[in-house]
């Protein structure tokens, strides 16, 4: 048995997809016999990012409890800060306001505001790119949405690791007649392209379920009001593990189009549920993951191209023998693969055997 310690950050009371990685690769390590537990590193506001790099470069885990820790698996900024000789990092993304979102975050600043963040944004380039270098000893990423951000660094070289479905009892309970999404509802994940496309006549009858709170909600309330889709859209709010699953067992399709996700869990969570996914070109690692016509459909972002597509994997292909297929394709390929591999042998049930788990819907997966 070895001890792994899992380390994320997260900003206060916030819940998300980091947060489910990060609890879902401490219970596979357990799983495979091994002591693992996560440990959660501050994510400050604005302006003081700084202090929260520096917390977790001066965050112990070195030992617990008298013993020491055998490797670290760091999972998101500024989480890869933490020091310690068997630190691989697994990379979920890093701050994207300083990244890919540059153009968008600075947009509506001023000359004094844009020249701080300037400042800000070459501080934190230069921390990310000595500590993925210099304090991580391997660097997987989960897409390569998030690889291609970090092409600007040569020298940075990291290999691409797409994570399974969290370990849940996924099932098929058949096809609804609603399309069903769920994400936090913040701009990025554009869960008003889903209303406005149902608005347009190509999409006539189609229902829609959206799962999730966050900032957006009252604007996504009221344009459902505006376009006059009340008896078609349900905004449910945030949902427990069972009602997810409830939703993911019974819907027709799953609608999924963020603008450049970094992964994008709902995607293979709906695989493993044996429904396909529609999303859009551009929306990142979702994108990555379906296969244009083969388990899903990849469209324009535009609510003229989402309203175009619903009916099809709502209607003529949504055939529930065809949706099977869809669903269950390419289901296999989404696997584990060995983060322990790249260290130092570690005691413990071998994480490469294909045996120590089943994954969802009869496939196995290869554990990290």
């Amino acid at each position: 048995m070895s001890r792994i310690a899992v380390v994320t950050s997260s900003p206060p009371m916030v819940e998300g997809g980091h947060m489910v990685i990060a609890r879902a690769l401490a219970q596979a390590l357990i799983d495979a016999g091994h002591r693992a537990d996560v440990i959660v590193t501050p994510q400050n506001r604005f302006g003081r990012q700084a202090s929260a790099y520096l917390a977790t470069w001066l965050t112990d885990v070195g030992s617990t409890d008298g013993h020491p820790i055998d490797q670290v698996i760091s999972l998101r900024y500024p989480s890869y800060a933490v020091r310690h000789p068997n630190h691989v990092c697994w990379l979920n993304h890093t701050m994207r306001e300083y990244y890919d979102l540059w153009p968008r975050f600075t947009a509506g600043l001023g000359t004094v505001g844009r020249g701080k963040e300037q400042v800000r944004r070459r501080l934190i380039h230069a921390a990310d790119r000595y500590l993925l270098t210099r304090n991580v000893r391997t660097l997987f990423v989960q897409s390569r949405t998030i690889q291609q951000r970090l092409a600007m660094w040569p020298d940075l070289h990291s290999t691409v690791l797409y994570p399974p479905a969290p370990q849940r009892l996924y099932r098929l309970d058949g096809w609804g007649d609603y399309v069903f999404m769920v994400s936090r509802l913040t701009e990025l994940k554009r869960a008003h392209l889903l209303v406005e496309a149902l608005a347009r006549p190509e999409a006539a009858g189609v229902r829609a379920v959206i799962a999730g709170e966050g900032p957006e909600r009252a604007r996504l309330q009221a344009l459902v009001s505006e376009r006059g889709l009340a008896d078609r859209v349900a905004l449910t709010g945030s949902l427990s593990e069972g009602q997810l699953l409830d939703h993911l067992a019974r819907c027709r399709v799953v609608c999924f189009p963020p603008l450049d996700e970094d992964y994008g869990f709902v995607t293979v969570e709906a695989f493993a549920s044996h429904k396909a996914v529609v999303t859009c070109r551009d929306s990142g690692g979702p994108a990555e993951l379906v296969e244009d016509g083969v388990n899903g459909l990849v469209c324009e972002p535009t609510p003229a191209a989402l309203a175009a597509a619903l009916p099809g994997l709502h209607g003529q292909l949504g055939d529930r023998r065809l949706t099977l297929v869809l669903g269950r394709a390419r289901h296999d390929v989404l696997a584990f693969r060995k983060l322990l591999g790249h260290g130092p042998r570690l005691p413990g049930r071998d994480l490469a055997d294909p045996a120590a788990v089943g994954e969802p819907g009869g496939n196995r997966s290869i554990l990290l």
